[in-house]
């Protein structure tokens, strides 16, 4: 049985240490919101499967090869030869403040489609025990759409548990088309994850997580960043502050704690325990470079309740 299905666009990666326009060397990897959540997973003894397109090309190479010696399933994605697999330029541009250049337009990653979700689904076993989709593949074109909304009506269908991160990209699209996506989602939605800005995208309401909780939602996570997160259910309101660690890098924090999230979810454990495996992964992420590639595996999950600066003998 897949534990985490998960579909969206992974890129080849290219990370400079300054300003692009000065030039100078770049870091190669890969970055994807949904391949990141899944390496998490993987990480922590899940089984994790992406469903994605790359183009027939290095930079498309470079991403399933990454995936698949991370243990992500790769079953259900595909090559497509007509098109380039997508790129993100990562300059480090003031401190620990980066900026992001999406080269992404017609990428093969745009051409992911409701049918490569029917594979999956009619794929022979079980369903997935969890989906996870995030708004960033609904940003990316009608069919990565369409893709989304059959994932979620097949998962239903299945009664699979489905976890929407709004993942708001401000140079995908804007608030109000981001709206007009994603709300027609939330009946259908298990779990939402959303930074406290994020949640305007879902409900005009002025309490935005009690309007989540009455359309249907079963769980309400909100981070707060450096104010760690809470945990919203009917039952109550659980939060955890974040760990502290030195920061050096912030991107992909975000997906580090959902897989924490979505691992202690799969785990079984209490909101509490879900909400500190989550801030745990989270604190990972920040405390080393690249959107994966510092998350931890599960016996590594002690190592920040180490002393800072201590060696573990």
């Amino acid at each position: 049985m897949i534990d985490l299905l998960t579909l969206g666009e992974t890129m080849a990666a290219f990370r400079s240490s300054g300003p692009l326009r000065l030039g100078g060397t770049a870091g190669i990897s890969v970055a994807g919101a949904e391949s990141t959540v899944a390496i998490g997973l993987a990480r922590l003894g899940h089984r994790a499967a992406w469903i994605g397109v790359t183009g027939a090309d290095e930079p498309g190479a470079l991403v399933r090869r990454t995936l698949h010696a991370e243990g992500v399933d790769l079953t259900w994605s595909r090559i497509d030869p007509s098109a380039p697999t997508g790129l993100i330029l990562f300059e480090n541009r003031v401190a620990d403040i980066n900026r992001v250049t999406y080269h992404r337009a017609g990428s093969a990653g745009s051409r992911l489609g409701p049918a490569d979700v029917t594979r999956a689904f009619d794929a022979p076993g079980s369903p997935p025990r969890l989906l996870h989709v995030t708004g960033i593949t609904c940003a990316l074109g009608v069919e990565p759409y369409q893709s989304v909304l059959a994932a979620v009506r097949r998962a239903r269908a299945a009664g699979s548990t489905v976890c929407l991160d709004v993942n708001h990209r401000q140079r995908l699209w804007s608030v109000t088309e981001a709206a007009a996506a994603l709300r027609p989602l939330v009946p259908s939605i298990d779990l939402v994850v959303a930074s406290d800005d994020e949640l305007a995208v879902l409900t005009d309401a002025a309490d935005p997580v009690a309007a989540l909780l009455s359309a249907g939602v079963t769980e309400v996570v909100v981070k707060h960043g450096a104010g760690g997160a809470s945990s919203h259910r009917a039952t109550g309101t659980v939060h955890r502050p974040a760990r502290t660690v030195p920061v050096v890098d912030t991107v992909g924090a975000g997906d580090a704690f959902v897989a924490g999230l979505l691992s202690g979810w799969l785990d079984g454990v209490d909101a509490p325990a879900r909400l500190d495996r989550a801030v745990t992964t989270g604190a990972f992420a920040v405390a080393t470079r690249g959107d994966w590639e510092g998350l931890p595996e599960r016996a590594e999950l002690t190592l920040l309740d180490h002393e800072p600066g201590g060696t573990v003998r």
